[in-house]
């Protein structure tokens, strides 16, 4: 395996005020991302110490769309790091009676905010609330635009098995159409020298995405054999206008990865998915449960992978973090 050749140093600093999106991040802020999350998550789940890096910071989990893993991995990752965590949810906030957003990001900043994570269902709108408030703003993912805390957690994900995603041949499998974590995937994973190759029916796999300048195919069963990694993204049907295939039977005969499609693949070849499952469709029972999924473990490096970005964008190091570990 190709090991990355990127130098970095323990007293490097992430030089920005936000997490965007992932063309923002330069090779090496995301192999220092990724040692900063391997010393937190040895940390956190060998015992139950504390950072002290948000101590005195709020954080508000300003999330408009739902969310389980996103919403909840942030939180336990400052709470971890010793922030103040706090939450607005549409339904119970202001939002609802015609409050504008920036009003409402306003009235967060006078209660002296330090961190906005933003989801919402409109493209860009983390980078207008970044360019309209003094706090840090992460995006938990914007619109079918970008997701790229999930895309560091994929990634190092894959970086913590293989010690590099230079070479490695990568499928993103499914709904690539309406996927944000498609997207970033593709933006981290080539930056970081991967071969990245999409697949999905052609109604979800559109012609816009040749500007990436990879592969796209319809044919799953003809890329199986010689993939390292495989990430099978979930059927969004609640961002879908009318049906873009026949069937859900139809779509799992030719797209879902299957107990037989696995036996197609290396025997190391490494599964993931970004959750929710809609097992029986995309995935099946065997393979999200067999030992070359890691989609659990995606969960556990997402809270490490989060820790990372909030000390890293308040200018911790890792000098910083093996002081405190």
């Amino acid at each position: 395996m190709t090991k990355n050749t990127l130098v970095i140093t323990e007293s490097m600093t992430l030089k920005r005020k936000d997490l965007l999106d992932i063309s923002a991040l330069s090779q090496d802020e995301i192999i220092y991302i990724f040692e900063a999350a391997k010393i937190f998550k040895k940390v956190f789940t060998e015992s139950n110490k504390k950072f002290s890096f948000l101590s005195g910071r709020t954080v508000c989990m300003l999330f408009i769309e739902p969310s389980t893993r996103t919403r909840l991995s942030f939180e336990i990752a400052a709470k971890r790091l010793s922030g103040d965590v706090i939450s607005v949810a549409p339904s119970t906030s202001s939002l609802v009676k015609g409050e504008s957003l920036i009003d409402t990001v306003k009235t967060l900043e006078a209660m002296k905010t330090g961190f906005i994570v933003m989801r919402h269902p409109v493209s860009l709108a983390p980078d207008f609330l970044s360019r309209n408030c003094e706090a840090h703003v992460v995006n938990g993912g914007d619109g079918n635009h970008a997701h790229p805390t999930q895309a560091l957690l994929d990634g190092f994900s894959v970086y913590e098995r293989s010690g590099s995603l230079k070479g490695l041949r990568v499928a993103i499998v499914g709904d690539i159409k309406h996927s944000r974590v498609a997207r970033s995937g593709i933006e981290l994973f080539t930056k970081m020298g991967s071969d990245v190759v999409l697949c999905g029916p052609p109604t979800l796999l559109p012609d816009d995405f040749s500007q990436y300048g990879i592969e796209m195919t319809f044919d799953l069963d003809s890329i199986l054999p010689k993939l390292d990694v495989v990430n099978m993204l979930r059927i969004q049907l609640e961002r879908q206008k009318g049906s873009l295939f026949p069937s859900i039977r139809e779509y799992n005969k030719y797209f879902s990865l299957t107990k037989d499609r696995l036996k197609k693949c290396r025997k190391d070849v490494i599964v993931m998915h970004p959750g929710p499952i809609n097992r029986g469709i995309e995935i099946d029972d065997f393979v999200a449960d067999c030992e070359n999924a890691i989609i659990e473990e995606q969960v556990t490096n997402g809270i490490a992978v989060r820790m990372a970005v909030f000390s890293l964008l308040c200018g911790k190091t890792l000098e910083d973090i093996n002081k405190e570990k």
